[in-house]
């Protein structure tokens, strides 16, 4: 029986987020304390536990199938493995950093400076770009404390919420790398693997379109049915029933969350009441 091995990075800010999304696809497995490896009971598939910074290597060899890691770490590491899916999870930049008192006009003054970050590749690139030579100091951890004790007079590390930064009295100057969670995946792959795959990806999908959208349910006059309909699109059509009082229906329809509260407002405005908001679990297109 063929198996679809997945990679997850074993610990670390996309761990959680990964084995949320293979769990809200319905999938099951073990993943307890120590565990570098777990069948699922329920999808042929396998999951690996691994440092991030091998994912990519793994899934180019072929030893695992897809993996599931920062798109920074797949750029930096230029392995030979194809980009299945943005995920849209643990989205994050790699930032310059400077000292809060030092002087920064631009990129221009880091020309000839020293800059030491973890991922020379990127940062390099990202400089020849933008016509400046600076000497690169790659560091494989504690980036933040290069200016402080002389190695450097900035930085390019990853930047969440910039509370790492300022705790090590630096701040962002320029985003050099917008990344997010990736899915990718072996060119070696069988085609019976392939099949698996897309499987797990018309989960994936059905799990993100749900958290995008809201089902909405509201009461509405008759007279005002119109306007409502105009308003609330829905996948197709709204669906429309008769309330047990006269003149009145129920109307529900899927809203995208980006145009939540726009909807609402208008909603209000048109003579819809008692609104209700309720969240999607899952949904297919």
């Amino acid at each position: 029986m063929n198996i679809l091995r997945i990679a997850v990075q074993k610990s670390g800010r996309l761990s959680e987020s990964s084995l949320s999304l293979i769990k809200e696809c319905g999938i099951d497995f073990n993943n307890g304390t120590g565990k570098l490896k777990s069948e699922a009971t329920n999808f042929p598939a396998e999951l690996l536990f691994l440092r991030d910074d091998d994912i990519p290597g793994y899934v180019a060899d072929g030893v695992a199938d897809v993996g599931i890691v920062g798109e920074n770490v797949v750029v930096e590491k230029e392995q030979n493995v194809e980009l299945v899916e943005k995920l849209g999870f643990s989205k994050c930049r790699l930032s310059l950093a400077v000292p809060r008192g030092q002087e920064y006009n631009g990129l221009q003054d880091l020309q000839n400076k020293d800059i030491a970050t973890s991922y020379p590749k990127i940062l390099g690139k990202f400089l020849q770009e933008n016509g400046i030579s600076a000497r690169i100091h790659e560091i494989s951890g504690s980036v933040e404390i290069a200016p402080s004790i002389g190695l450097a007079e900035a930085i390019c590390d990853i930047v969440s919420s910039g509370s790492t930064l300022m705790s090590n009295g630096l701040r962002e100057v320029e985003v050099v790398f917008r990344s997010e969670a990736v899915m990718i995946a072996s060119p070696q792959m069988s085609d019976e693997k392939r099949a698996i795959l897309q499987k797990l990806l018309f989960r994936i999908h059905s799990v993100q379109n749900a958290q995008k959208n809201k089902y909405i349910l509201l009461n509405t006059p008759k007279e005002a049915l119109g306007k409502i309909i105009e308003i609330l699109p829905g996948m197709k059509s709204p669906t429309v029933l008769p309330l047990a009082i006269d003149g009145w229906c129920s109307v529900h329809s899927v809203i995208h969350e980006d145009d939540f509260w726009e909807i609402i407002e208008n909603l209000k405005n048109a003579g819809a009441e008692g609104i209700l908001v309720v969240p999607i679990e899952k949904m297919i297109r």
